[in-house]
């Protein structure tokens, strides 16, 4: 996938039907307290993926449309119903629509940054940034809560992605693949392969050199939290070196044709059946990404005939493959951008677009406890804001890691033992697994 630079569906008379979260009295604040009150269960997901849609999709032409807005506003695209009856969404996406009682749509996710880099940290790791703490990406953590055999790699990145360890240390950094697969073609990742004539015996030699280096300089090194992690690192590469565990896990030409023919040919459809791949083999965490959403200009055309297709195709098919495996009641899902985009197209250029919009956003949900086919939240007429009281991304932070039984209230320490809480606000939402 090449880099890139940044720069209603659902009638009223439904919502009750199909899981509004404003009813009967009920508001959102309720519903999170009887959540922290312990009325939901833990889920069970033992693996994640994370999809990142880098640039900032937007809400209205894809997952919370308003074809009743005023024009200027409501887009060009058409709405078509999903496989639940009453919910709606843009049209260039039928194949997700099909799929709709895999995943739950969060309409009316909200917040106040809008600037690419701090979006794109809240939204991956769940809490607000701050200029003198990096926070640990969804990612790192599962990783350290969740470990694995050293023969194969505990999280990674496809080609690679926004997650950092932060304080929690470079051990838990992703592996970044820095490309992505071709179909039907073995899957060579810089890091895992053996290359340029080198033999394991050959590098068996290397790693008894470095033992006896650390044996040497060992006293210093434990003193320092990065020496202490880029060895951990080490040991971690020089094992899925050695593994072929590892290497067939990167191996999507060992999938069968039947199950690989529902994804395209697309780097990034490609890259989903790689993640199935890479869950099945035993790999806690994938990220992946899909640029191009900052589309401040030629929003239309660049959605239907680009980025709408490879969304609609990847995902669909990543939630399909995961169930037919038997690993979507095992492998928690998030898909999100860092924001979403304003309502009123803008008219600075002959091709329309829109531009930054924290203030109202969706995310998607999937797989463990969560229960699909279901839409909590909604935004306003025009989609500007949050019609009842909004979520955060500190919200969907804690139900994610409520979903993979990890407490996001726990507390980490950082090198200095400064303890630090895992989702500095947020609280489970109940709804995405009742």
């Amino acid at each position: 996938m090449s880099s890139h630079q940044y720069c209603d569906g659902i009638a009223r008379r439904d919502f009750i039907r199909i899981g509004g979260i404003s009813l009967g009295g009920l508001t959102l604040t309720n519903y999170l307290q009887l959540a922290e009150a312990g009325n939901i269960k833990p889920g069970h997901a033992t693996s994640g993926i994370f999809i990142d849609l880098n640039g900032g999709p937007s809400h209205i032409d894809t997952f919370d449309p308003k074809p009743d807005a005023p024009e200027g506003i409501r887009g060009d695209f058409k709405t078509i119903p999903t496989s639940v009856p009453g919910i709606r969404i843009s049209e260039h996406l039928p194949k997700m629509a099909a799929a709709m009682e895999k995943y739950a749509i969060l309409r009316g996710v909200s917040h106040t940054l809008a600037a690419h880099r701090l979006g794109s940290e809240y939204v991956n790791t769940g809490s607000r940034p701050l200029s003198s703490l990096e926070y640990p990406g969804y990612g790192a953590v599962v990783c350290k809560e969740r470990p694995v055999d050293k023969d194969i790699p505990p999280f990674v990145a496809i080609p690679n992605g926004g997650q950092r360890p932060g304080f929690l240390g470079i051990q838990y950094a992703p592996l970044n693949t820095s490309a992505t697969p071709q179909p039907n073609r073995p899957f060579n990742v810089r890091g895992i392969s053996l290359g340029q004539g080198v033999t394991v015996e050959q590098l068996d030699r290397r790693q008894n050199l470095l033992k006896d280096l650390d044996t040497k300089f060992g006293a210093m090194e434990s003193k320092d939290q990065l020496l202490t992690g880029l060895n951990q690192f080490s040991e971690k590469a020089y094992s899925m070196l050695t593994s072929e565990r590892a290497r067939l896990a990167f191996d999507i030409s060992k999938e069968s044709p039947k199950f690989a023919e529902q994804f395209g040919a697309d780097p990034f459809e490609q890259s989903c059946l790689l993640a199935i791949r890479l869950i099945e083999s035993g790999v806690r965490f994938v990220s992946l990404s899909i640029g191009g959403w900052d589309n401040h200009t030629d929003i239309f055309n660049n959605l239907s005939k680009k980025l709408l297709p490879k969304l609609d195709g990847g995902v669909s098919a990543l939630l399909n493959g995961l169930e037919q495996k038997g690993l979507l009641s095992s492998t928690a899902v998030m898909v999100t951008g860092e924001f979403g985009r304003t309502p009123k197209i803008n008219t600075r250029a002959t091709l329309g677009g829109r531009d930054h919009y924290p203030r109202c956003m969706f995310m998607l949900m999937a797989g463990g406890n969560v229960r699909g086919g279901q839409v909590i939240g909604e935004s306003d007429e025009t989609a500007a804001g949050p019609l009842h009281e909004g979520m955060r991304p500190d919200d969907v932070a804690a139900s994610f890691y409520h979903n993979m039984g990890i407490d996001h209230k726990q507390e980490f320490q950082t090198e200095t033992g400064r303890p630090i809480t895992l989702v500095r606000d947020g609280s489970v939402i109940p709804q995405l697994f009742s």
